[in-house]
């Protein structure tokens, strides 16, 4: 589909066919503005107890495998032990939920927990429900209130004749994929978006997000709602232009709130379509990522899909006039593949074997230089070291078999 385009739209669609070769072309603030600019700042969590429903049945837990949760904690205290060494600062989401005002605690419990009465008598539902729910939140420790936030308890009461004449089914309703912060929000030159996750088990974690978010003095500017879902890691910051997946777990009713609320930040909106709609490759950076300004991969899958298979990748070209608020679609399904050549890419494909291995998920912490899933090719190590790539090689065995690797456990808050 094409589109008339006015002189102001025409010169950025021409500005939009070469990468940002200067930072007065980049948008200006303290938030992520390009996945090449020097990471100052991230969001992570490492998972705890949380982690054991989701590992007891992985796929209804949304995860690959089994794997071990000791293990898997001790592999993210390891890659944030890593970041650090490169002189990133990294927030964990626990410690500040252990500096969170007891009152903050007290509303976050109170939506995680829950009672179920309808088995009960209305004078017993009564007496047993709400005020008596409050109360028990009331005289919480922190240490309890937090373990309430992060297992979504949920009590389910029926009466009997014996002993207190109530008994009770215990539900955790656990947000055991907590860790891939990268997720519930995205952060724009704009500022931090909260995220409208696409399943329910996750939702709840957007507003434990939100909360750090307020704690760090960076309130967001805009939550995602209605039919409108968007997830982290579908978005990839490029200097002027950003680049937003639309599949599998963010739609186009997401990404327009985000047009329509001005908080992208970037003059134009490269909205890439995925048609496959697979777990393997559930948001934008399984499958496509940016090492620098002139420097991305894709998995070769992608890469050498044609037109009309499940793997062709198509994309959707906005852009916005000088001063102007107000976003307007120039081009519609063109290949993304042909887009990234025009635009002076140099694509390194991933191949399958490092593909399934995570080996597309990397973290950019400054330009060609990447943190990623260690034990891949040395086809594809060479690949990077001829592109002069510095790579950190992380192990992580087990955190990967929960469908994401560095890329999605990261929430830069800030480059520069």
């Amino acid at each position: 589909m094409k589109h008339f385009l006015s002189i102001g739209l025409l010169a950025l669609v021409l500005t939009a066919c070469h990468p940002c070769t200067d930072n007065q072309q980049q948008p200006t603030g303290a938030y992520p503005q390009a996945e090449w600019g020097t990471a100052c700042s991230v969001l992570m969590h490492t998972p705890g107890e949380e982690l054991y429903h989701g590992v007891i049945h992985p796929l209804a837990g949304l995860f690959e495998y089994y794997f071990d949760v000791e293990l898997a904690a001790k592999e993210h205290q390891h890659y944030m032990d890593m970041l650090r060494q490169n002189g990133i600062q990294v927030y964990e989401v626990s410690d500040i939920l252990h500096q969170l005002p007891i009152d903050t605690l007290r509303h976050l419990a109170a939506e995680a927990l829950l009672y179920d009465v309808s088995q009960l008598s209305e004078q017993d539902a009564e007496a047993l429900g709400e005020t008596y729910r409050q109360s028990v939140i009331e005289e919480m420790s922190q240490n309890d209130l937090i373990k309430c936030i992060l297992h979504q308890p949920h009590v389910i009461l029926r009466p009997t004749s014996i002993n207190t004449g109530v008994e009770a089914t215990y539900e955790d309703h656990s947000l055991m994929n907590l860790y891939f912060t990268r997720d519930q929000s995205i952060t724009t030159p704009k500022g931090h978006i909260i995220c409208h996750m696409n399943s329910t088990q996750r939702a709840t974690e957007t507003h434990i997000i939100r909360a750090c978010y307020d704690y760090l003095g960076e309130s967001p500017i805009l939550t995602i709602e209605g039919d409108g879902y968007l997830e982290g890691g579908d978005y990839i910051p490029a200097g002027t232009v950003a680049f937003i997946g639309c599949g599998m777990r963010t739609n186009l009713a997401g990404i327009e709130q985000i047009m329509r609320h001005n908080a992208f930040g970037h003059d134009t909106v490269i909205v890439v379509k995925d048609h496959r709609f697979w777990q393997m490759q559930m948001h934008l950076d399984t499958y496509f990522n940016i090492i620098d300004k002139d420097l991305c991969t894709l998995v070769a899958s992608r890469l050498h899909a044609q037109a009309g298979e499940d793997n062709f990748v198509t994309a959707d070209i906005y852009a916005r006039e000088p001063d102007s608020v107000a976003y307007h679609l120039l081009t519609a399904d063109i290949s993304f593949v042909e887009l990234l050549q025009q635009r002076g890419y140099t694509i390194i494909p991933i191949e399958e074997a490092d593909e399934m291995h995570y080996a597309n998920n990397y973290l950019t912490i400054a330009p060609r230089h990447i943190m990623a899933v260690g034990g891949q090719s040395t086809e594809l190590q060479h690949a990077l070291q001829a592109q002069g790539v510095t790579v950190d090689w992380i192990p992580l065995d087990n955190l990967i078999k929960g469908y994401g690797a560095a890329h999605c456990m990261t929430q830069v808050l800030h480059r520069r």
